[in-house]
C-alpha cells in the first residue's frame, strides 16, 4: 500500500512549541485523511528546529465508491416538496427515482446516489493547503511585502518549503503539488544550513532519512536526545564528573540543534562558593546548559556541558571560549546577588514601623528584607491588598493552627513573618524559581532554628501531587496557613476555578491541604479554620457561606485523591457528608467500609439494608404510617424481637466505637445484624393486615436505617 511523506520546513520553530506541532500535524492530517474515506496503518511525527514531518503508511490510493438510497416524499406529495427533494438529491427530473411501495404509507419516491471514490492525491492536495492556513500555533507571525495582503499565510516563523510525496514503498513516488501562499509541494528539501544548505531530492520517507543525516541533519527528536545526553555522560565521565541530568533541559536541548555536537566549557573555582542551586539555574536558563559535579558527590564541579548545532573546524574551541564569557558574566552577577542580600539594606530608619509590627530584628538582613517588603506595600492582588497583609493574615491562622499540629507556637510565628522574605533578594528577583529555598539559605546564614529555616522553604509544598510533604510540624502549620490563607482569601472576592481554568493554583492549593492532612495524621476542623481564615475585606462574601462552599471544593478534591488511592466512589460518597470537615475521619471511614463492604458479612448486611431501606422508603413514599417507636408488645414472632435486640446492641457498640473513631470496630459490631436481618426477611411480611403491626415492623426497618447511618448511608452504596 501507499506511503505519504510530509515535510514543512522553515525558520526555527521555538523548542517548546515543536512536539505539541508534529503531534497537532499528525492529528490534523489523518481525521482528515479518515474522514474523506481513506484509511491508514501506521502514522509518525517527527521535528527539528527547522521542520516538521510525518510519515504515513499504508494508506489507500483512493477511497471508496459511496451508493446511497435517499428517500423522498409520496408520489402524490405537492410540486414544492418534489423540487426540493430533487435539489437535495441532485437529480434533474423526477423520472430519474425509483418509486416504492409501503403497505402503510404508500408510494413514495427513492433516490439512488453514487458518489464515485477520490483519488488519494486529490484528498491530500485539498486538505492540506486548510490545515497548514488554519495550523494551531499558540503565536504566528507575517513575513514579507505578501503578508500586507489580505489572507495571507500565517505560520510561527518564515515558511520556506514543503514536500508531499506518495507512492508504493518500492516504485517511484508521486509529487502531490498543492500551493500555499507562493510555496508548491516538491520532492525538494534542505540539509543543516551550515553544513549542507543545498537542495536535496528525495523519494520516500526511508531515503528522506538517509539523505537529511549526509546533510548533518538528525531527524528524530528522541535519538537527538539519546545523543546528547550518552555524550554528556560520556564526556563528564572521562573528566572525572558524574552529570546532573535535567529532562525539561534535555528536551529544550535537543529541539535547539539539528546535528549535535556535545562540548565542555568550565569557569572560575571561585563561583563555587555561590549556591548550587544559583549556579545551575543560571548555567540553564541563560546558556542552556548541563551542570556536573564531582563522581560520588553533591558537590558540584566548575565544568558545564554545552550541546552546538555545527561541528566546527576546531573542534568547538571558539563555541566553548564563548560560552564560557559569557556564563563567568551571568556567575559573577549572581555572585554580586548573594553577597548584597546578605549585608544590610541602605534605608533601615524607613523600616522600623514594619519591623514593629511584625517582631523583626533590623539587624538581620532577612529581617530587613520581611519589612521592606511590608513598607513597600507590594500588593499581593488589587482585591486582598498587599503582601505585608497576606503575612498577618497567615501569622493569625498560623496561631490557631499550631496547637491543633503540635508545632512550637514561637518558631512557627519566626517561621511565619520569614516566609515570603526572600521575595525582596535580589537572587530571588532574578530566579524567581528560587523562592523559599533562598529563603532557607539565608535564614540558616542568620542563625535561625532549623525548624524556622527549613519552613521558610517547605511551607510551598506540596506543588503537586507527586511532590514531597513538609515533614517538621513548624513546616506543616506554615504550609497549611498558607494555603488556607490563599484558598478562603480568593474564594471570599469570588475567584474560583473555572473549568480549566484556575490562574491562582487553587486546586492545587486544595490538594496540598488534603494530603498533608491525611498523609500527616492531621484532625482539622475545617470549617472553624476557614472562617477564621476569611479576610476582612469590604464586599467580600460572609465567612460562614465562604467556609461552607470552600469545604464542598475540598470535599471534590478529597474523592480525586482517595479514588486515585484506589476507593471506590460510592463508598467514599456513602461516609462523605455536606458538613465533614475532618477529613482524615472521612479517609478513615471510607478505609474501614473498604474492608467491611468487601467481606461476606458486609456484603450480606448491605444486601439486607438496602432491602430495608428501599422498602422503607417506598412505604414512605406512599404516606404508610410508621411508629415513631418500636413497641415489644407488637411483636409477633421471635424474628421481630431477635432483630429488635440485635439492633439496640449493634447501635450502642457502633455508636461507642464511632465516638472512639474505632470505624472497623463500629463496623464489626454491625456485622452482627446480618443474620438477624436475614432471618427477618425470611419470616416476616413488613406490610402485615394489621396497620399498627405493619407500622411498628417498619419503625423496626428505621431501626435498621438509623444503627447502619452510624458510620456509612448503606443506601449510596452499589452492590
Amino acid at each position: 500500500m501507499p506511503n505519504l511523506l510530509l515535510e514543512l520546513r522553515s525558520e526555527e520553530i521555538p523548542a517548546s512549541m515543536q512536539r505539541k506541532a508534529a503531534g497537532d500535524l499528525k492529528k490534523l492530517l489523518t481525521e482528515a485523511l479518515v474522514e474523506a474515506g481513506l484509511t491508514y496503518e501506521g502514522a509518525r511525527e517527527y521535528w527539528t528546529p527547522r521542520r516538521l514531518a510525518l510519515d504515513i503508511h499504508g494508506l489507500t490510493a483512493r477511497s471508496a465508491d459511496v451508493r446511497e438510497e435517499r428517500k423522498g416524499p409520496r408520489t402524490d406529495a405537492n410540486e414544492k416538496a418534489i423540487e426540493g427533494f430533487l435539489r437535495s438529491a441532485g437529480l434533474s427530473s423526477i423520472s430519474e427515482a425509483q418509486v416504492q411501495s409501503d403497505p402503510k404509507k404508500g408510494d413514495f419516491y427513492v433516490a439512488t446516489i453514487s458518489k464515485p471514490g477520490r483519488s488519494a492525491e486529490e484528498i491530500i492536495a485539498e486538505v492540506m493547503p486548510r490545515i497548514i492556513r488554519s495550523f494551531p500555533w499558540p503565536k504566528s507571525m507575517r513575513w514579507g511585502k505578501a503578508s500586507a495582503k489580505p489572507g495571507s499565510l500565517y505560520w510561527v516563523r518564515p515558511l520556506q518549503s514543503i514536500v508531499c510525496l506518495f507512492g508504493p514503498e518500492h516504485e517511484d513516488t508521486v509529487v502531490i503539488p498543492f500551493e500555499v501562499d507562493g510555496i508548491t509541494a516538491s520532492n525538494v528539501t534542505y540539509g543543516h544550513r551550515f553544513h549542507a544548505p543545498g537542495p536535496i531530492t528525495v523519494k520516500r520517507f526511508d531515503d528522506y532519512v538517509s539523505a537529511l543525516e549526509k546533510a548533518k541533519v538528525v531527524l528524530d527528536a528522541d535519538r537527538r536526545k539519546d545523543m546528547i545526553l550518552h555524550d554528556a555522560r560520556d564526556l563528564a565521565f572521562a573528566a572525572g564528573l558524574e552529570l546532573i541530568e535535567d529532562e525539561g533541559l534535555l528536551e529544550e536541548v535537543s529541539g535547539l540543534v539539528e546535528w549535535p555536537q556535545v562540548l565542555m566549557g568550565s569557569f572560575e573555582e571561585d563561583y563555587l562558593a555561590i549556591p548550587s542551586e544559583i549556579i545551575r539555574l543560571t548555567i540553564k536558563t541563560n546558556q542552556k546548559c548541563f551542570v556536573t559535579r564531582k563522581a560520588g558527590s553533591e558537590t558540584l564541579s566548575n565544568r558545564f556541558v554545552l550541546v552546538a548545532n555545527i561541528e566546527a573546524s576546531d573542534g568547538g574551541a571558539e563555541i566553548v571560549h564563548g560560552n564560557g564569557k559569557v556564563v563567568r558574566a551571568r556567575l559573577s552577577d549572581a555572585k554580586h546577588f548573594w553577597t548584597r542580600d546578605q549585608g544590610d539594606l541602605p534605608d533601615l530608619d524607613t523600616l522600623r514601623a514594619s519591623a514593629e509590627k511584625f517582631s523583626l530584628d533590623l539587624g538581620k538582613p532577612l529581617d530587613q528584607r520581611m519589612a521592606k517588603l511590608d513598607a513597600l506595600n507590594v500588593t499581593f492582588h488589587a482585591k486582598l491588598g498587599t503582601q505585608g497583609e497576606r503575612v498577618a493574615r497567615m501569622r493569625a491562622l498560623a496561631a490557631k493552627l499550631a496547637p491543633i499540629t503540635g508545632a512550637d507556637p514561637k518558631l512557627v510565628d519566626r517561621a511565619v513573618v520569614l516566609a515570603k522574605a526572600d521575595l525582596r533578594t535580589e537572587a530571588v528577583g532574578e530566579f524567581p524559581e528560587l523562592q523559599g529555598l533562598m529563603g532557607r539559605k539565608y535564614a540558616t546564614l542568620q542563625g535561625e532554628n532549623s525548624s524556622v529555616a527549613r519552613a521558610i522553604e517547605e511551607h510551598y509544598k506540596p506543588q503537586g501531587p507527586s511532590d514531597r510533604l513538609p515533614q517538621d510540624k513548624v513546616a506543616i502549620t506554615v504550609a497549611l496557613a498558607e494555603k488556607l490563607d490563599t484558598l478562603a482569601s480568593f474564594w471570599a472576592i469570588d475567584e474560583k476555578p473555572t473549568g480549566s481554568r484556575d490562574p491562582f493554583a487553587l486546586r492545587r492549593a486544595a490538594l496540598g491541604v488534603v494530603r498533608i492532612l491525611l498523609e500527616r495524621d492531621i484532625r482539622l476542623p475545617l470549617l472553624t479554620i476557614i472562617e477564621a481564615a476569611v479576610p476582612d475585606i469590604a464586599n467580600t462574601s460572609p465567612s460562614a457561606q465562604v467556609a461552607a462552599d470552600l469545604l464542598s471544593f475540598f470535599h471534590d478534591r478529597l474523592k480525586v485523591y482517595l479514588r486515585d488511592l484506589g476507593a471506590r466512589h460510592d463508598l467514599i460518597d456513602a461516609v462523605l457528608t455536606p458538613q465533614a470537615d475532618d477529613l482524615l475521619m472521612v479517609a478513615r471511614r471510607v478505609e474501614a467500609l473498604t474492608a467491611f463492604i468487601t467481606s461476606e458479612d458486609g456484603k450480606n448486611l448491605l444486601a439486607g439494608t438496602k432491602r430495608a431501606t428501599q422498602l422503607l422508603a417506598a412505604e414512605e413514599k406512599k404516606g404508610t404510617s410508621i411508629a415513631d417507636g418500636v413497641s415489644d408488645s407488637l411483636f409477633k414472632l421471635d424474628a421481630e424481637r431477635e432483630l429488635h435486640a440485635a439492633i439496640n446492641s449493634a447501635s450502642r457498640e457502633a455508636a461507642s466505637a464511632v465516638a472512639s473513631e474505632d470505624f472497623r470496630s463500629a463496623m464489626a459490631a454491625l456485622s452482627r445484624l446480618r443474620a438477624p436481618v436475614d432471618r427477618f426477611f425470611e419470616d416476616v411480611l413488613v406490610n402485615d393486615e394489621d396497620a399498627a403491626i405493619r407500622a411498628n415492623r417498619l419503625a423496626l426497618l428505621t431501626m435498621i436505617r438509623s444503627a447502619t447511618g452510624t458510620v456509612a448511608d448503606f443506601s449510596k452504596i452499589a452492590g
